[in-house]
């Protein structure tokens, strides 16, 4: 009895429990796991709002959770989350295959396009082929945190990258300290 108890248990343990790294819908709240990640993350971390498609990696560094919902509301609760954010901002990466593609392929691309655009905050994205990113993601992860979003979206070559970057100190200020520092070297 106590055996088939143990049993029955260890069991019901493996059903309910997600992969390492991956939460299904049923256990998390996607927006409440991106605002307690977003105080921790800082430049370099990355966030990713994935096609139903995007693999599951397996790096420590990354993890995945599953949004029951469409894309194009997962992307604008987190643009609008990291609008508020004091601390990081986004660079936005999209696959280069996108550009290429057409309705007559992809049907619905060519408004998700038009979607994607409206909701880059004044960003252009940066376009790289979707195996390069991948593989950014994947180097990034041995040092630093991914958090992967997946959704319900069916379109090729949709998923939406977003390598976070320090609000309060850009590229210019950055250029600007280290030309001061090699003057001071000097």
């Amino acid at each position: 009895m106590q055996r088939a108890l143990a049993a029955l248990l260890l069991f019901s343990c493996a059903v309910t429990l997600p992969a390492a790294g991956t939460s299904t819908a049923a256990t998390v709240n996607w927006q409440r796991i991106v605002q307690e990640r977003l105080p921790e993350y800082g430049h370099r971390n990355w966030i990713v709002i994935a096609d139903s498609a995007y693999p599951a990696q397996s790096k420590p560094g990354i993890e995945t959770i599953v949004a029951d919902t469409d894309q194009m509301t997962v992307l604008r609760g987190v643009m609008s989350i990291l609008s508020h954010a004091k601390h990081v901002t986004p660079i936005v990466y999209l696959d280069q295959e996108l550009q290429f593609l057409d309705d007559k392929e992809s049907p619905g691309i060519e408004v998700y396009r038009q979607q994607i655009n409206g909701l880059m905050m004044g960003k252009p994205p940066q376009q790289l082929l979707h195996e390069q990113i991948i593989a950014k993601l994947d180097q990034v992860s041995q040092t630093f945190r991914v958090l992967i979003i997946k959704t319900n979206m069916t379109l090729p070559y949709t998923s939406v990258f977003l390598q976070l970057d320090c609000a309060y100190w850009g590229p210019d200020s950055e250029k600007r300290l280290r030309d001061r520092m090699a003057k001071a070297q000097k």
